[in-house]
């Protein structure tokens, strides 16, 4: 089994998530990510997709995460699907493992909203569902 820390969409409950259990993913763990990322609401859509950015250790934030485990064969499958401008990298958790994960790459960033404050996308989902200040 391979791990593969997913940030967005194929989050439990969300509208890619059955593209993991499709290819035998199983739920390991939630996870933030060591402080050394920005986390982006991509332009376009459907669905609204994140994407997470590496950045220096001072211009970051922990990124709330899932790890799943997916077989070899189906690790494969998930990643070539992948489209542009996400792809698949190394992730720092804070739990001091380095799973494979969701990136994107600075291009695709372009018009993109920065939702780092949100320390993960399901608080963002939340946030622009009810619009309210608290």
């Amino acid at each position: 089994m391979i791990e593969i820390a997913v940030v967005g969409a194929h989050l439990t409950g969300l509208p890619l998530n059955h593209e993991l259990v499709a290819q035998g993913g199983e739920f390991r763990r939630a996870a933030g990510t060591q402080p050394c990322y920005r986390l982006y609401a991509l332009a376009g859509g459907p669905p609204r997709r994140p994407g997470l950015l590496r950045v220096g250790a001072r211009d970051g934030a922990s990124i709330a995460t899932e790890v799943w485990a997916l077989p070899e064969a189906g690790f494969g499958r998930f990643v070539a699907a992948v489209p542009a401008p996400l792809c698949i990298g190394t992730l720092l958790l804070n739990d001091g493992t380095t799973p494979k994960g969701f990136l994107a790459e600075p291009e695709g960033l372009m018009g993109a909203e920065d939702i780092t404050r949100y320390g993960g996308w399901r608080c963002y989902l939340a946030a622009i569902a009810d619009p309210t200040p608290v």
